[in-house]
Order: structure tokens, then C-alpha cells, then sequence
């Protein structure tokens, strides 16, 4: 579960609408991803707030950690802001060096965010984007 999720489909645990189903975190959240050299910060936030503690139990920085080793990152940390239902997540060494020192095409790394919302969560079918 620790890879990008590519198929479309939900798979379901079980019936109704508080059955749980696997999901892509894109059809229940949304993130935006900015850059400070060579460190990426994507934030995170459910559709529904009701989801902050289902997310806060999935989507862990080493979860994170393990969806960018690819790219080279070192640490990840995540800053949980409850009073907003979101996450802040900070992945150091992920740039290829930032924006002006690497030949990446996206050296802010704004697409990352969408490489963040590609792994897959559990989360009740009520939740799910037309779902």
C-alpha cells in the first residue's frame, strides 16, 4: 500500500455507506506543494473534516517517506494543524538540488503533491467524491 495507486476502481470491505473502501487520497483530499531550496512542503486536507483522524492514521511521514525515496528524500516531517483539518508535510533533499540547481523540469516540485495524493487510504464509502 506503500506505492502509487494507478487503477480507478474502489475496492469495498463491505455494504453502505459507512462500508470502508480503498480509495486514492485524491478522491477524498486535496494537497499544494511549494519549495524552499532543496526542500519540498506539500500540505494536505480532507473534503470532509471527519476524515482528519482516519488520514492522521494513514498518510504517516514515514509512509510519506517511503513514496519519495525515489526522488532521494532524507526525512519527512509532519506538522499536524487540527484547528484547520490539515497536514503539513516537509521532505528534505527531494529537489534535485531546488530550483536552480537542478535540470528537473518541475524544480519547485508542485507535481509532487499530485504523486502524494496518488497512494491509496481506507476511508468510509460516504466520503468518496461521487462515490
Amino acid at each position: 500500500m506503500n506505492t502509487p495507486h494507478s487503477s480507478g476502481g474502489h475496492k469495498a470491505a463491505s455494504h453502505g455507506a459507512d462500508a470502508l473502501v480503498e480509495v486514492p487520497l485524491h478522491a477524498v483530499a486535496h494537497a499544494r506543494a511549494g519549495d524552499k531550496g532543496n526542500r519540498l512542503n506539500v500540505s494536505l486536507f480532507p473534503y470532509d473534516e471527519s476524515l482528519y483522524d482516519t488520514l492522521a492514521d494513514q498518510v504517516t511521514a514515514k509512509r510519506v517517506h517511503q513514496l519519495f525515496a525515489h526522488r532521494g528524500a532524507t526525512e519527512v516531517r509532519r506538522y499536524e494543524v487540527r484547528s484547520l483539518a490539515g497536514f503539513n508535510f516537509v521532505i528534505d533533499d527531494v529537489l534535485e538540488g531546488g530550483v536552480n540547481g537542478s535540470l528537473n523540469l518541475d524544480g519547485h516540485g508542485k507535481t509532487n503533491s499530485f504523486l502524494l495524493l496518488s497512494i491509496t487510504v481506507k476511508v468510509p464509502q460516504r466520503v468518496v467524491r461521487g462515490g
